[in-house]
């Protein structure tokens, strides 16, 4: 017996310490299809960790499964959100841990897909996730209107220098955050940082790809995104005040349609512009994953894939794919 199904049986032996498996990279290498596969080899559930794909109603443009694409596998962590709230890592963290936990106790395999980086780290790492106080947010983000971003930048780089260099000062939301968990906890924002260190046994593996292919899939997508009814959907959800929504009205692709709704953009125009946006955000997905060295690369389009990944699963190792806190590590 050789491939995956020598592979599998390995997988179906004895138990291993391995608990979670994860799967991140870049928008547009296939995370989807690879964690479908590998939930009904190795009997798991997924947890979605893209930030997009928590919005009710907001399908076409964040390329959400349908429920009858999901080869009748549980999906956590998708239509958790109306569009009108607003997405924050505190309370992904609390519901994807919760998840985590009821996989396993159920005796199946939590598989956490994504490329939104700080989820992904705020679901299997030791990360303390600072709290939050609206109206010292708002302080920050009326300075940063009346200021400029490159004003709070500086004063960020006053009070937390590694902080600011971690953060682009045209990221404003960063920059606004930072400053506000100094001014509520008196602490550097840099000492909440996640740390490189699991929560439980886990493995990431991560599909990477030639950027120049890459560039022709995000097209491809853009293009099949607006012929499955792009516009439609936003016009739908802008009935339903997505134009209110802080964090879904800023989803790329859903932006750049409310503009093309409002005559501002054509849908060329429209269409150019959001691939333009995720590529950008392509590259800050692998500018987030660079640094950590627990991540298994595996080109998205190896003819077998299925193969190395389920290998790479079968010989984990917490000295090879990443330290594991002690059990009594505060979790949060």
């Amino acid at each position: 017996m050789t491939g995956a199904s020598a592979t599998m049986d390995a997988v179906n032996g004895p138990p291993a310490p391995l608990e979670v498996i994860a799967l991140v990279g870049p928008t547009a290498t296939g995370k989807s299809d690879l964690s479908l596969d590998l939930a009904e080899r190795l009997g798991g559930e997924i947890v979605n960790a893209d930030a997009s794909q928590f919005y009710r109603g907001m399908d076409v443009g964040t390329a959400k499964l349908a429920p009858h694409e999901r080869r009748g596998i549980p999906h956590h962590q998708i239509d958790t959100l109306d569009i009108l709230d607003e997405a924050t890592v505190a309370r992904f963290q609390e519901g994807a841990r919760a998840d985590i936990a009821a996989i396993l106790a159920r005796g199946r395999r939590p598989i956490v897909v994504g490329g939104s980086g700080l989820y992904v780290r705020a679901a299997l790492d030791v990360l303390d996730i600072p709290p939050t106080d609206p109206l010292v947010r708002a302080h920050f983000e009326q300075r940063a209107v009346a200021e400029g971003s490159g004003a709070l930048h500086r004063e960020l780089a006053a009070k937390d220098p590694q902080a600011a260099r971690d953060i682009l000062a045209s990221n404003v939301r960063r920059v606004v955050r930072a400053l506000e968990v100094i001014e509520i906890t008196g602490r550097p924002f840099s000492a909440s940082a996640p740390t490189k260190t699991f929560l439980r046994p886990t493995i990431v593996l991560g599909l990477q790809a030639d950027p120049d292919v890459l560039v022709a899939r995000i097209e491809r997508r853009v293009d099949l995104m607006w012929a499955a009814g792009m516009l439609d959907e936003v016009r739908a959800l802008d009935a339903r005040g997505l134009r209110q929504g802080r964090t879904a009205s800023r989803a790329i692709g859903y932006s750049q349609a409310l503009r093309q709704l409002d005559g501002d953009l054509d849908e060329a125009a429209a269409k150019a512009e959001t691939a333009i946006a995720t590529r950008q955000f392509a590259r800050r997905q692998r500018a987030w994953f660079r640094p950590d060295p627990r991540p298994v690369w595996l080109p998205f389009d190896a003819p077998d894939l299925l193969d190395r990944a389920l290998a790479e699963i079968v010989a984990y190792a917490p000295e090879r794919h990443g330290a594991v806190a002690k059990p009594d590590a505060d979790a949060v």
